[in-house]
């Protein structure tokens, strides 16, 4: 295995913990990004795990921090897996959990970052989706378990 010394090696992984929280009647709670990454276009609750956290526990803290819902991370289910191809030196791990218990009503904890919190109805999703969270979104309703590699290069 060689090495090109004037290429950049990749760094380790960001993991990102990511929420699909659905209702009883099936919609499922997105929000708009208010942020210059992906603004005005939706995705699940989400964010990046910090050291040493349990992703569970960090999704059911990103939900919190985001939407102000409370969710035991044992209630959390592992839905979907997607590795995201950034650009040639980062790389994300996308862990998309699917809520279905919690406690309390929605609101926008972070204006600057968000621009909406809306219900969906699962067949009627926003066109308008963040690419890399749809994959993990769409995967987590129609191939739960799977995996997708997003963005990745092809040979």
């Amino acid at each position: 295995m060689s090495t090109d010394s004037t290429s950049p090696a990749p760094a380790p992984p960001v993991v990102d913990v990511h929420v699909i929280v659905r209702a009883p009647g099936g919609e499922i709670l997105l929000s708009q990004r208010g942020g210059p990454y992906g603004h005005g276009q939706w995705h699940a609750p989400s964010g990046k795990l910090d050291p040493g956290e349990k992703p569970a526990v960090g999704a059911a803290r990103e939900l919190h921090e985001e939407t102000g819902l409370e969710v035991d991370p044992e209630h959390l289910h592992l839905a979907y897996t997607v590795l995201h191809h950034q650009s040639p030196t980062t790389q994300r791990l996308g862990l998309f959990y699917v809520a279905t218990e919690w406690s309390g009503e929605p609101v926008n904890r972070e204006p600057d970052k968000c621009l909406d919190l809306r219900w969906f109805a699962e067949h009627d999703l926003p066109e308008d989706l963040i690419p890399y969270p749809a994959a993990g979104i769409h995967g987590a309703l129609t191939d739960p378990g799977g995996l997708a590699f997003h963005g990745w290069p092809t040979p």
